[in-house]
């Protein structure tokens, strides 16, 4: 099912299992929406109430002109999972989605109970390193945090601009071919490149706030589970070096035969790794 609430910013758009259990948050990222999760969906809420939202400025959630830091889309979902009627949360990120699920674990730990981050690594170390592969597999990210240009140049061309990275950042490329179009049409509605571009455009207050907190010693203190795809943005890296002054309680895997795009490419692979962790006893305890 899908439908909407009104937050005390926005309204935001969700898809809803309507399942039994504790609940199961999923956050998409960029070029995406909360449609790619369809295939993880019905296999995690045999267990679980599963709700995957449109964040902030994607799909069929308001797109405002502010807002657009991290702290800010953490607060959102926060909201949303007390709209819902929830106290805590088991929380699933993916791309941007997990740079939100980072920041929603160090501003609200009382409220999450489980932390799953799909193939990335954290802003502050990727922006940190500083190599030649973090500039040839991150361009795109100082060139959507340009104003105005990227809009210029990509609404020309929605289609050819997503078709790009769904080629390069896929393994399994028949697996996510057939969603392109949803996710074109997502990012053609009036103010949605915009909005996406925003995201990326928030990265210098975020990496402020994330420098503070790392200097302050604030760290992820629950089990945290990390998977990412063997050729995804992050494969070559060792992912776990890289979280381990943020999260030193985490641990992980490669999903061989994946690209970026894991809940596309290995449904079933990752559902079952998820459940694997999402099925244990609170990891704050």
């Amino acid at each position: 099912m899908e439908t909407s609430r009104r937050l005390p910013d926005l309204t935001m758009n969700y898809r809803d299992s309507g399942g039994d259990g504790p609940l199961v948050v999923l956050l998409h990222g960029w070029p995406q929406t909360s449609y790619c999760w369809r295939l993880v969906e019905p296999l995690l809420a045999e267990h679980f109430r599963v709700v995957a939202p449109d964040l902030r400025g994607y799909g069929l959630s308001d797109k405002p002109v502010t807002g657009y830091d991290k702290a800010r889309m953490a607060q959102d979902i926060r909201e949303l999972v007390t709209v819902l009627g929830y106290d805590t949360v088991r929380l699933v990120g993916h791309d941007r989605g997990a740079r939100v699920a980072h920041r929603f674990a160090l501003d609200y730990p009382e409220a999450l109970t489980h932390l799953s981050l799909l193939d990335i690594c954290p802003t502050l170390h990727t922006f940190r390193s500083g190599t030649p592969e973090t500039a040839r597999g991150y361009w795109h990210w100082l060139f959507h945090m340009k104003p105005d240009l990227p809009e210029l140049l990509v609404g020309a061309n929605v289609d050819a601009y997503l078709r790009y990275f769904f080629e390069h950042w896929a393994v399994q490329r028949a697996a996510v071919e057939e969603a392109i179009p949803h996710y074109v049409a997502a990012f053609s509605r009036p103010g949605a490149l915009r909005a996406g571009f925003d995201d990326y455009r928030a990265t210098i207050p975020d990496l402020e706030l994330d420098s503070a907190d790392f200097e302050a010693g604030r760290q992820i203190m629950i089990p945290t589970q990390l998977l990412w795809g063997e050729g995804g943005l992050v494969g070559g890296t060792d992912v776990l070096a890289a979280w381990r002054p943020f999260a030193p309680r985490a641990s992980g895997q490669e999903l061989a035969g994946c690209g970026h795009f894991l809940p596309e490419e290995q449904p079933l692979v990752l559902a079952e790794l998820l459940l694997a962790y999402l099925l244990t006893e609170t990891a704050r305890s």
